[in-house]
């Protein structure tokens, strides 16, 4: 389903925690995405499934043991040139939110390639934990209806004073786009979703700059119906032809296409250094600004 000026492609993520953004177990969040048709898809998963010999659900974590090696080498070349994966780390992400958020106009760019390259004051920062965490306290707006005070404290409590562009973050700005947050301003994109960068990019890369993109991508509540049309909106403005076609959320089980790109994404996610050759092909590190 796809012509010389669009092409459909199918996604899934691995490591999506919600909140729990600062998870040393779970450090990284990738999203990946295939080209294929349905029928094509539809024989990988034939493949893997008659290699893994499993009953119940398949996942990538059982293409990852020793004994089905070779049929994670098979997946892998198989894909070679229809997939492809974004890479988020989650600490750089919520680092790179907070100046996003408090020293420039929040847009639907933050996060990505269209976005503020924050690379040097993300790496400062991204071992400061007491102060992310502050961060991911203070703007927890979900069913909050007025401020929080004492939230704000501690963020500026917290705030390390040896990161120069943290010189720019006053406690009226802070309490202002904090005041928008509760109020659910729409022209503010969720700072706590990284799912909504990672589309964006991974919309970016098979567009090229040449056509659009029909995504078909399983079940997510982070990407809701205005969230994607903000997005989409946002890169219409500034990539032409205008990189989002279409966007349509399918439940992975009926559909082969975002169960080979939950494999994919899983095992990016799990990437160990016997695999970073077969995986390069397919990686893509998140932007300056969340770098893994």
């Amino acid at each position: 389903m796809t012509s010389p000026s669009w092409v459909e492609i199918a996604c899934d993520e691995s490591g999506f925690s919600g909140s729990n953004l600062l998870d040393p177990v779970s450090p990284v969040i990738t999203h990946a995405s295939v080209d294929l048709s349905l029928p094509a898809a539809a024989e990988v998963i034939a493949v893997l499934r008659s290699r893994l010999r499993y009953r119940t659900e398949y996942k990538s974590n059982q293409l990852l043991r020793p004994e089905q090696r070779p049929a994670l080498e098979w997946l892998l070349t198989t894909l070679r040139g229809h997939a492809h994966v974004h890479a988020i780390d989650k600490t750089a992400y919520v680092a790179a939110r907070v100046l996003e958020l408090f020293t420039e106009e929040p847009s639907y760019g933050a996060g990505t390639r269209l976005g503020t390259d924050h690379s040097e004051a993300v790496a400062a920062l991204r071992n400061r934990t007491g102060f992310l965490a502050a961060f991911l306290d203070l703007t927890r707006t979900k069913r909050v209806r007025l401020m929080d005070h004492a939230a704000v404290d501690r963020f500026f409590a917290t705030m390390p004073a040896d990161v120069p562009v943290l010189r720019a973050v006053t406690r009226g700005r802070v309490e202002e786009v904090m005041q928008r947050l509760i109020d659910e301003d729409p022209l503010l994109p969720p700072p706590w979703e990284p799912l909504v960068p990672a589309l964006a990019e991974t919309v970016l890369h098979w567009s090229g700059g040449r056509r659009s993109v029909a995504v078909v991508h399983d079940e997510q509540s982070a990407l809701t119906r205005g969230r994607v049309a903000r997005l989409g909106e946002f890169l219409a403005e500034r990539v032409q032809p205008a990189p989002l076609r279409s966007f349509t959320q399918v439940d992975s089980k009926h559909d082969p296409r975002v169960q080979v790109a939950d494999f994919l994404a899983g095992i990016a996610r799990r990437r160990t250094p016997d695999l970073e050759e077969l995986l390069e092909p397919y990686t893509c590190a998140a932007t300056k600004s969340s770098q893994v």
